[in-house]
């Protein structure tokens, strides 16, 4: 079922004193190794398997995250804009539509580069004042919620999709645990 598709999972554990940043980061961070081994490695016919009564599949997930961490960085952080990988959305649901068009290869490249650039606008943001500078997205309410809840929103994202990319691969082949094997 292996391609040429590898994931970071690795998971870098903070002291065990850590602070309000470091740890909201980790957990962010051990989330999305924990999806990365749900749903990495795997070729096209199981990413793009539907598993009823559900019509989820692993490769609209990949795809979904990926647009989470972009809108967030673009709407929420100010990093970069949306890129050409984005230019076919049509609205709502595009993302778990459109999925079932792409590669194993692609899939993965587009979640990885959405997370490397998450990554770089968090850094630009808490180097810039940390986690009670207003977001630059009015959350339709008239307020602007601050950065701390935007990182707890993108962590609960995961979360939520950790569970199910969970259940589907285990449907799909056996895998389970709660964390990626470590080095």
């Amino acid at each position: 079922m292996t391609e040429n598709t590898e994931l970071d999972t690795t998971i870098h554990e903070p002291s065990m004193t850590a602070g309000e940043v470091e740890m909201l980061l980790f957990a962010l961070e051990r989330s999305r190794a924990q999806f990365a081994w749900k749903v990495g490695g795997l070729d096209a016919a199981a990413l793009h398997a539907p598993h009823p009564p559900s019509a989820m599949t692993l490769a609209g997930l990949i795809k979904h995250l990926a647009l989470v961490e972009d809108q967030r960085t673009a709407e929420d952080l100010g990093g970069p804009p949306y890129g050409r990988q984005w230019s076919g959305y049509d609205g709502p649901d595009w993302e778990w539509r459109s999925a079932a068009d792409d590669s194993p290869e692609e899939l993965y490249a587009l979640w990885r580069d959405a997370v490397e650039r998450s990554r770089a606008a968090w850094a630009t943001v808490l180097a810039d004042g940390g986690l009670d500078q207003p977001s630059k997205r009015d959350a339709g309410t008239g307020e602007t919620p601050n950065f701390r809840r935007v990182l707890v929103d993108v962590h609960d994202e995961y979360a939520r999709h950790t569970g199910h990319a969970d259940l589907f691969r285990e449907a799909t082949d056996g895998l389970v645990g709660e964390d990626p094997p470590q080095p």
